[in-house]
């Protein structure tokens, strides 16, 4: 028989005994270190996957569930859009309709001392178009030009309004009126490949 065994078989019994619990210890703490706790981060990484996985599920089940009425809230803000991009004349139409303004002037009875288009600014999809105003008039023929421009069907404000220099002409209180209207275009865009030259849109 073996020296070492021997040695062992005739050690005290409580000897033996911890040095069977000693190698028991070894083989769990080699078990847990080398194999449990890889397969323990495994499935600990896999349920939070699964977790994941079921919160984006619900998510989607949700938005299947509610898809008619957001394809309907969509379609309803779509034509809310088209609405009002019908209002906001293209660059073609701007003559046309800075000739409207001027003519609402006269019918209303103010006299035009200036109609002067200022600049327009680009603010994304659409720009602003002023046009600096200055009449004379009455204060009721002032006010009727006013109101047949907010009812124009184009969008057109009236801003940095003032009266002033009242004065009689013919036994009737004349006023200067000066303001800018301000109305607004729809931007196109180009219909050229970038970096080539193409002939001006009409």
């Amino acid at each position: 028989m073996n020296s070492r065994v021997e040695t062992v078989l005739n050690l005290p019994a409580y000897q033996r005994i911890l040095m069977v619990v000693l190698i028991m210890v070894a083989l769990a703490a080699g078990f847990y270190y080398l194999i449990y706790q890889a397969q323990l981060e495994q499935h600990g990484s896999l349920v939070k996957k699964r977790d994941a996985a079921q919160v984006k599920l619900q998510k989607n089940q949700k938005i299947a569930n509610n898809l008619a009425v957001y394809r309907a809230e969509y379609e309803k803000m779509q034509a809310r859009l088209d609405e009002a991009l019908g209002e906001l004349p293209l660059k073609r139409e701007i003559p046309s309709l800075l000739t409207s303004i001027g003519d609402l002037a006269k019918e209303k009875g103010l006299e035009i001392l200036r109609f002067k288009p200022a600049k327009e600014t680009i603010k994304g999809f659409y720009a602003e178009v002023p046009v600096t105003l200055k009449l004379a008039g009455s204060y009721h023929q002032a006010a009727a030009f006013f109101d047949a421009v907010s009812k124009m069907e184009r969008i057109v404000n009236i801003k940095g309004l003032t009266l002033g220099g009242a004065k009689a002409v013919e036994g009737k209180t004349t006023l200067g009126v000066n303001c800018s209207a301000i109305t607004f275009r729809f931007v196109e865009k180009s219909t050229n490949p970038k970096g080539k030259k193409g002939g001006k849109r009409k």
